[in-house]
């Protein structure tokens, strides 16, 4: 029992640490997301709904996604060319950045309760 709490700790704080030298640098992501702009706008939440908002998206999904563009395992051939020239340092930052923006918030209508069966 008890190597099985100290076990579970180790990897609690592994992640945790991990998670923390791993995170980008917010404002240096600020500079290089200008070519991100266009589509995505200026702080990630794009207003045309073929571009994905990045604004308030986990850090760790936008790491991925651009590391898998970069590597060809994602295929999108716009992408590709924008991820190709980013390196391991420039995806961190820019995940940093677009995880820490407020993202648009939909509203949720209220349900209409039926109370007559």
């Amino acid at each position: 029992m008890k190597t099985t709490a100290l076990l579970a700790l180790g990897l609690l704080l592994s992640g945790i640490l991990g998670t923390a030298s791993a995170a980008g640098d917010a404002a240096a992501g600020k500079e290089k997301s200008a070519m991100c702009q266009s589509c995505h706008g200026a702080d990630g939440n794009s207003t045309d709904p073929q571009f994905p908002r990045l604004a308030g998206q986990h850090a760790n999904y936008i790491e991925r996604a651009l590391m898998d563009y970069r590597s060809g395992a994602r295929k999108n051939p716009i992408m590709a060319g924008f991820a190709g020239g980013l390196t391991d340092e420039d995806i961190a930052n820019l995940a940093a950045y677009f995880s820490s923006q407020a993202g648009v918030v939909t509203p949720v209508q209220p349900r209409e309760v039926n109370n007559n069966k």
